[in-house]
């Protein structure tokens, strides 16, 4: 039996006795700083902030909301050990390449990214600003931003050859702190009213959160849609409405990123565990629009499932960045071009938290070092810049862009190789057209458009 297969199914069984796989966020670029530079840099603070966010709004209670990674494969141990079992052995020494020649930084670009305070949103964040380019970060709190700052900063600084060098990057950053609790659309229309009036060269709805996969209760958010696909999908919905009818998004070749992810799809790996995401025949928010009150627990009208909602919810995004284009397209002298994307199975530092470090440490090392199936989040931060910015991506819209798990290990240069356009889900696929108008009406009612 191959070495690849034989430590798969020791952490398979390692995972079997009653345990849950957890993807938490992984932390980002956590350096020793032991040589911050204090030196204040020239970086543009105003305004506002979403995501990392919380039933109760509580940031030291994590046992009810957690990343989006969290819910990747978080049905049990199965999943994941699928990926390792048909992995097999990798090259040791990809080949690495410069993906500069992907990116014209000639003109800088501004940008906007929410859930830009951890994750692939604070990577994809820090890559583009150390690129010159004007970065807002949008997360829920002001707080949030401010803190995702100092995090570019202090890696910025640790990362640098001396003093020098760091001050003089530190002094170029172009970073703007903002506040936008997508669970709350007073909030979103407070951060749109707040911006000046200059278009975004890319808007990236980045930000994102699951429930625990064993919560039963139903947690809303303030207009009282179920808090997943309020958050994930009609929040930036709605801030993708106020963007656009503020001309905010340059219509000359604006871009707009959605982070979806793998487990829309039934068919994926992750998609296939546990309940399978379906949007049904949209009867539950049907019914919260025709009564006017906007409460709905899942879309299809099931019974709350915390595990699917949060896989509808990217199935949701899926839907709306192929819709978005289709209508992006009929609007005549409109070039903005919207696409969406998997970031991959991200583990870390934060995966199996409940577990114990031994086993933590094992299976990071298995799936990211040995057998290489999973992501790292400078992977995904790649892959959200990667859209955002590179000239391959010019004038592509209405894509699904993905890759096969572990294609982190061929670095930079997967992007546009590995990283490339894919097939959605059958339901995503036969939607377009009379479904996925339908969605977008229902979202339009739901949010008061």
């Amino acid at each position: 039996m191959a070495i690849s297969q034989s430590l798969a199914i020791l952490l398979l069984v390692l995972c079997l006795p009653g345990t849950t796989l957890a993807f938490l966020s992984p932390n980002n670029h956590q350096h020793a700083s032991s040589a911050r530079v204090t030196t204040s840099p020239s970086i543009v603070r105003h305004g506002l902030e979403a995501t990392s966010y919380n039933d109760n709004d509580n940031d030291n209670n994590n046992n009810s909301v957690v990343d989006r990674r969290a819910a990747m494969e978080r049905a049990g141990g199965v999943a994941l050990s699928s990926l390792l079992l048909s992995s097999g052995i990798v090259a040791t020494n990809p080949k690495m390449a410069n993906a500069d020649a992907n990116f014209d930084d000639g003109k800088k670009k501004r940008i906007l990214i929410t859930g830009s305070n951890s994750g692939i949103g604070l990577d994809a964040a820090q890559r583009m600003a150390l690129r010159g380019h004007e970065i807002v970060l949008a997360c829920r709190t002001l707080e949030k931003a401010n803190a995702a700052i100092d995090k570019i900063e202090t890696n910025i600084a640790n990362d640098s050859e001396d003093a020098v060098d760091a001050n003089t990057l530190l002094k170029s950053l172009k970073l703007t702190p903002m506040e936008c609790d997508l669970a709350d659309l007073s909030s979103i229309d407070e951060f749109v009213k707040s911006l000046p009036n200059q278009s975004f060269d890319a808007v990236c709805y980045n930000a994102g959160l699951a429930r625990n996969t064993g919560a039963t209760d139903v947690a809303h958010t303030k207009q009282g849609f179920e808090l997943t696909v309020g958050t994930n999908h009609l929040g930036h919905f709605y801030l993708n409405h106020l963007l656009l009818r503020s001309s905010l998004v340059d219509k000359e070749g604006g871009r707009i990123v959605v982070t979806a992810s793998s487990v829309h799809d039934p068919d994926s790996p992750g998609g296939a565990q546990g309940e399978t995401a379906t949007l049904g025949d949209l009867k539950g928010l049907e019914r919260a629009a025709a009564d006017g009150s906007g409460r709905f627990d899942m879309v299809d009208g099931a019974e709350f499932n915390a595990y699917k909602a949060y896989k509808d919810s990217k199935l949701c995004n899926v839907l709306f960045a192929r819709e978005l284009q289709r209508r992006l397209d009929a609007e005549e002298g409109c070039n903005i071009k919207a696409n969406c994307f998997s970031p991959g199975l991200i583990v870390g530092t934060g995966l199996f938290r409940d577990q114990n470090q031994f086993f933590t440490k094992v299976f990071d090392v298995a799936a990211t070092k040995l057998l290489k199936v999973g992501e790292t989040t400078h992977y995904g931060g790649g892959a959200l810049e990667y859209l955002a910015l590179s000239t391959e991506v010019e004038g592509k819209g209405g894509l699904y862009y993905y890759s096969s798990p572990g294609s982190s290990k061929y670095g930079e240069d997967a992007y546009g190789k590995q990283f490339h356009p894919s097939e959605v889900s059958k339901e995503a696929l036969e939607s377009d057209g009379g479904k996925g108008k339908r969605f977008w009406e229902l979202s339009e009612k739901l949010v008061g458009i």
